[in-house]
């Protein structure tokens, strides 16, 4: 595994783990890495500070300063979100719409949906936010 520090061409700073260097620039190519704070997909290397073991506890830290506190209060959110809600993916609007009028499990739910479709969610009285980041990519 390694650990990039990466930045977007909104001039958002944040990290993010990859199986390898290869494993980064196939998914970069692709337009699958984007800005953990805006969601933008103009993501490049950024320069890094490198990482030195502790004498003795096998713990390292980096030489560089920590991560902006935004950047991992927004982390945090993020994690709260997917732990506490079901990810539905694209389907979001229908099931939002089912939960709203009753014919599904009320539930906590998160997924993607066209801005025009959301627009029309709340336009419509049905209860949704959008999240401060893009879901991850998950099957469905």
């Amino acid at each position: 595994m390694i650990r990039y520090s990466l930045h977007c061409a909104q001039g958002h700073d944040f990290e993010s783990w990859f199986a390898s260097s290869a494993a980064f620039d196939a998914l970069q190519a692709r337009g699958l890495v984007s800005c953990a704070i805006c969601g933008g997909t103009e993501v490049e290397k950024a320069l890094m500070a490198p990482q030195v073991a502790l004498k003795g506890t096998g713990a390292e830290r980096p030489l560089s300063t920590p991560a902006h506190p935004a950047e991992a209060a927004l982390a945090a959110l993020r994690r709260e979100i997917e732990a506490n809600s079901e990810y539905v993916g694209v389907n979001f609007v229908t099931e939002a719409r089912r939960i709203h009028a009753g014919n599904a499990p009320e539930r906590a739910i998160h997924g993607e949906a066209k801005p025009d479709e959301a627009r029309k969610l709340i336009e419509d009285g049905v209860p949704v936010a959008p999240l401060p980041f893009l879901p991850g990519r998950k099957a469905n």
